[in-house]
Formats: C-alpha cells, structure tokens, sequence
C-alpha cells in the first residue's frame, strides 16, 4: 500500500466533515502519523461569516460556535480513523491559530504509551525546549510532572505534558469553572508559546503556528510546532 494512502484518505475525509458542519473546508489538510499520535494540520480554514467576526474582534464567538461543533465531529472522526486504519484513539485535542486561518487536531492511539517511562528521541534544541515549556507551565499552573517531547516530522513538533494542574485548577473543575479556566490557561499560555523568536532560536527553524490543548480530565495536555526549517 502506497505510504501516502493513510493520510490523503484521512485528509479527504476530515474536509469533507468540516465542509458539511462549517459551509466551507480547510484550503489544505496535512496529516502526519508516528506512533502513537497522529496529527491533522488545517490551512487557510474561516468561513465568511467567521472572518467577518473576527474583523470585530468576536474570537471568543468564534471559538465558542467551534467547540459546539467539535463536539459531535470529535466521534466522527475517531470513529473513521478506527474503521479505516485500526487505531483507537483515546485522547483527542484540538485548537485554532484564527489570524492565520488555521488549526490542528491530535489523536493518541491506544497502547502502552506512557509520557513517564517511553524512550523519548533526539532532535535539535530539545532540553532547551522542555526548559521552556517547563518555564512557561510553572508560571501559569505548575511544572508538569512529565514533559515528552517528539518530532512527527521534520516541519512537526509535539510535546505532550502530564501532570500540569493545581489543586486550585483541580478545585476549580470540581465547582463546574473548567470552561472559564481553560479560557485563561489557553490565553496565558498562547501568549507564551508566541514568542516564536525564543522557539526559534532554540529550534533553527521558523516557527510557523504554535497549538495547545488540554485533557482536564486526564490531567495532560499537548502542544504542536508547526516549523519552517531554515535552510
């Protein structure tokens, strides 16, 4: 089977469900896999209604309306990945870089990965980069207590985190505010990650976007590069 086979279905498939739930697809869709995530790169994807809201300053009603519709295509898309490829997946995350017309979807897959105890790979500037998101975390909740780092591809970073919430956060979720505190969390630490030159300097390479999400639930969280190398 073609390598490419796996990842231009998925890519097809996943536009034609946001076309259908949104009005309008992704320009591109890029999907990388390396076990055990698989990451789903959307460009130049706002609707006009979306881009007419966002010249208002509305991104708050932007992202709101998003994550309603996530909702129902989040087991859509889980759904298909297991019927067409196998893979279970068991953690999902999502955000939108919405002045660049572009988003990003993770999936972990079912397996005995564990951030704590895999074999974490080399690339360039990586201690440098789990100093700053360790930086970045401690100033906003804590410092995680795991910190994996991998490239999907060479244009890809993931970094998945474990153990990042306060008890305060933790308190927070409990008293039904986790809405509120991922607004904040995602605000701070957005905020952060947009120092592309750090990232840059630390990478050698240009940073394009810069994605986060969290699993509440699971107390994790994952962040995507998306790099430029430079030549």
């Amino acid at each position: 089977m073609n390598e490419n086979y796996y990842p231009n279905e998925i890519a097809s498939h996943v536009g034609k469900l946001l076309r259908d739930a949104f009005g309008k697809g992704p320009q591109s869709i890029h999907v990388s896999m390396n076990w055990p995530f698989i990451v789903i790169y959307l460009r130049n994807f706002l609707t006009p209604t979306e881009r007419i809201l966002l010249r208002q300053g509305q991104v708050r009603s932007i992202q709101h309306t998003r994550d309603i519709v996530m909702t129902s295509l989040i087991p859509e898309i889980k759904a298909y990945l297991l019927l067409l490829t196998g893979m279970n997946i068991v953690e999902f995350y999502y955000d939108w870089e919405l002045h660049n017309y572009s988003g990003v979807f993770v999936g972990r897959q079912q397996g005995s990965f564990e951030p704590e105890t895999v074999t974490q790979e080399s690339y360039t500037g990586k201690d440098e980069v789990h100093r700053e998101i360790d930086y970045m975390s401690s100033k906003v909740q804590k410092s995680p207590d795991c910190i994996y780092s991998c490239m999907i591809n060479k244009r890809t970073l993931l970094v998945a985190r474990s153990g990042i919430l306060t008890d305060m956060s933790k308190e927070l979720i409990r008293l039904g505010y986790e809405e509120n505190l991922k607004q904040a969390v995602h605000n701070l630490e957005k905020k952060h990650l947009r120092e592309f030159k750090q990232f840059q300097h630390i990478l050698k390479a240009k940073v394009a976007d810069a994605f986060v999400d969290w699993n509440f639930k699971l107390d994790r969280s994952a962040i995507v590069f998306i790099l430029n190398p430079f030549s």
